[in-house]
């Protein structure tokens, strides 16, 4: 009987963890999409669309590929942000946000600049305007 209590209360708390991870995951999706980066492409208004307009007016009229808005844009419309590794929490280890982080850092001698691509993206996935006020 023991034993049946301890696994009903392990697969509880797997459940529990499980829906926990996967609701985390909603949420930084869900804040990229609320910023303005959809599928259907970047929002009227939207803190996304005034990114984009510093964005492009800092670089002689375009959106580079790779930067903030380009990378933002593209995981709003896959719904790829927490799986990249851009979670609400923080950047997970090991992800291709940790290794964006990484080389971003090594190309400004070890720190990553704000309103650089990666901490951007970051401030927007954790619900955050992107350093914007």
């Amino acid at each position: 009987m023991y034993k049946k209590t301890g696994f009903a209360v392990s697969t509880e708390l797997c459940s529990a963890s499980l829906d926990f991870h996967h609701q985390t995951a909603k949420m930084s999706d869900k804040n990229v999409r609320n910023a303005g980066f959809t599928p259907s492409g970047i929002s009227k208004g939207s803190l996304a669309s005034s990114m984009m307009s510093h964005e492009a007016k800092a670089s002689g009229g375009g959106v580079h590929s790779g930067g903030p808005t380009s990378s933002l844009q593209e995981m709003g419309a896959r719904g790829t942000t927490h799986s990249s590794g851009f979670t609400s929490s923080g950047i997970s280890s090991g992800s291709l946000a940790s290794n964006k982080m990484s080389q971003e850092a090594r190309s400004h001698g070890g720190g990553i600049p704000r309103g650089g691509t990666t901490s951007t993206v970051q401030s927007v996935s954790m619900g955050g305007k992107g350093g914007r006020r």
